[in-house]
């Protein structure tokens, strides 16, 4: 135990424990008489109201690594870091005209993943699977990346090894398992109060020790001239890269497989209504979040091994008494566990639903897809642990900037799909083909330089694509995921004109005009197949009531 602080981590093991038994108690908490089926496992029951639903979204899109990479960001580039802030002010209306909508028609037509409604809608169950592999693919580094929080703090703890890591996911993967989706919702009530409970107290302690805010607004402008890197204001040629980051993040934010499963495990439109217009209030908290990177500057915080990612542990260690840095380091710990169970539970959806049923095993009971996604959710998180383990923790977070540019492919068929039918099947392959190819060709081509014009990285240095590459006499940068959306949807468009002018079967739409603004007690809304109608022979037992 030589070099561990025992009280901050007897208080992070406390509360880990808590969670822990609450997570196994949700099984329990509005319950279903039978969780083996995908709209209890995996929805919820789809009976979440305004105050588990605003806690939910809230667990599922503020995260661990945004709580210790966004002021690590602020901390070595400045203002720059900040781009997380606007994303998530512009993302609540962009998300509103969204998962209305989604909500609408998936409660009409049965709908679990995004897939399915792409599946439906376009007739295309090559967009679909495409759409599942997307959503997968784009939420696996997410997942491991929230074990970089949770590294950070057992590192600021002197905790060594991975085996406390290890065991913190394995404890996570059986309560997910036995649980479902109400797990990660009954637990984020925790995470929400602690990491609401550490922002105020830092916010207004750590301002007071280091002299105001002048003082570290001071120290931040002083290091950065010292440097040559970043700065409190943004640079004439970071700016057009720092607006199209912004908005490409809010865009592909709400298109992210656990953003949407927690949007459909919702009670009715109304609940959403209400969400979206207080969900920014976690905006409000991201402010302050970020401007920790700051405070470590001022307070001179070293990271530990130079891993930006453990200012904040190390900043809240050097200010803090050990009892109130363990609640800050479980607020972290915590913050990790909840989006990552709802992100392997929506991986686990999609794997069910839009590659196992649609092409391994059509009949399928309701049973089987409940039991399949139960599994394919221990393999998720298996997953994200061997990434951390034995990839470069770093290397990781750039897996998650490809990850951004490549869920924004699925914008046309799943967003724009909502509003209109015109875009061809074919069309929406040929863009997200292309798209895809221009955003991982961006992303290869782009470099990661040092302040003294150094290459450290020649090819997928991050995601600031520099317009030079197009032949441009610019210093300019801009998003590659802007830049690769951009061709999806030319290409679309483009195709879609060709195919419809040429008369191309364009499929036949599984949903009506209806179906998109029904409300849960509407006439045209329809209650769910029993899934015991289609159960194993022996089966007994009624469909748990709607609540």
């Amino acid at each position: 135990m030589d070099g561990v602080d025992v009280v901050e981590l007897v208080i992070v093991c406390v509360l880990f424990l808590l969670v822990t038994v609450m997570g196994f108690v949700a099984a329990r908490w509005r319950r279903a008489e039978d969780l083996m089926h995908l709209d209890e496992w995996g929805l919820g029951g789809r009976n979440f109201g305004t105050w588990v639903t605003w806690f939910l979204l809230g667990g599922d899109l503020y995260t661990a690594y945004t709580f210790v990479a966004v002021p690590a960001l602020v901390f070595g580039a400045g203002a720059a870091g900040f781009f997380a802030v606007p994303y998530t002010v512009v993302v609540y209306p962009l998300v509103f005209l969204v998962v209305v909508r989604l909500w609408s028609v998936s409660h009409v037509r049965g709908f679990v993943t995004p897939a399915d409604f792409v599946r439906s809608r376009f007739d295309s169950p090559t967009m679909a699977l495409l759409v599942a592999i997307t959503g997968i693919v784009a939420t696996m580094p997410y997942i491991a990346l929230q074990l970089v929080g949770i590294e950070a703090v057992l590192k600021a703890m002197g905790v060594e090894g991975e085996l406390p890591l290890i065991v913190a996911f394995i404890i996570l993967a059986l309560y997910t398992y036995n649980s479902g989706l109400r797990a990660p919702a009954l637990i984020a009530f925790v995470k929400d109060t602690l990491i609401y409970l550490t922002i105020i107290v830092a916010v207004i302690v750590i301002p007071s020790r280091l002299g105001g805010w002048d003082a570290i607004f001071g120290a931040a402008e002083a290091k950065f001239a010292s440097t040559g890197t970043g700065g409190v204001v943004l640079g004439e040629a970071s700016q057009l890269n720092y607006a199209t980051l912004a908005l490409g993040s809010a865009l592909a934010l709400f298109l992210y497989p656990h953003t949407l499963t927690g949007a459909l495990a919702a009670s009715d439109r109304d609940v959403l209504k209400r969400n979206m217009s207080a969900l920014p209030l976690y905006s409000f908290a991201l402010a302050f979040i970020a401007l920790l990177g700051f405070m470590a500057i001022a307070a001179g915080v070293e990271p530990i091994g130079g891993d930006g990612n453990t200012v904040v542990p190390v900043l809240f260690q050097q200010m803090f008494p050990s009892w109130f840095a363990g609640i800050a380091f479980a607020a972290i710990g915590i913050g990790a566990l909840v989006p990552a169970a709802i992100m392997s539970i929506a991986a686990a959806n999609l794997f069910t639903r839009n590659i196992y049923k649609e092409f391994l095993k059509r009949d399928a009971t309701a049973r089987q897809e409940a039991q399949v996604a139960k599994v394919v959710s221990l393999v998720v998180k298996l997953g994200a642990v061997a990434a951390i383990i034995f990839i470069d923790p770093q290397f990781s977070i750039d897996l998650q900037l490809i990850g951004g540019v490549i869920i924004l492919q699925t914008l046309p068929s799943v967003a724009i799909g909502l509003y209109t039918r015109w875009l061809h099947r074919g069309g929406l392959v040929a863009g997200w083909v292309a798209g895809m190819a221009a955003g991982l060709l961006a992303l290869y081509v782009t470099q990661r330089v040092g302040p003294d014009g150094t290459v450290l990285r020649e090819h997928f240095g991050g995601s600031a694509f520099a317009l030079s590459d197009l032949g441009l006499d610019t210093a300019v940068t801009v998003y590659a995921g802007f830049v690769a959306l951009l061709v999806n949807l030319v290409v679309t468009v483009l195709v879609t004109a060709a195919l419809r002018g040429a008369g191309v079967d364009p499929g036949v739409d599984g949903t009506a005009d209806t179906d998109y603004t029904a409300e849960r007690d509407d006439p045209t809304f329809r209650e769910l197949p029993d899934p015991l109608e289609s159960a194993p022979p022996g089966a007994t037992g009624e469909r748990p009531a709607r609540r």
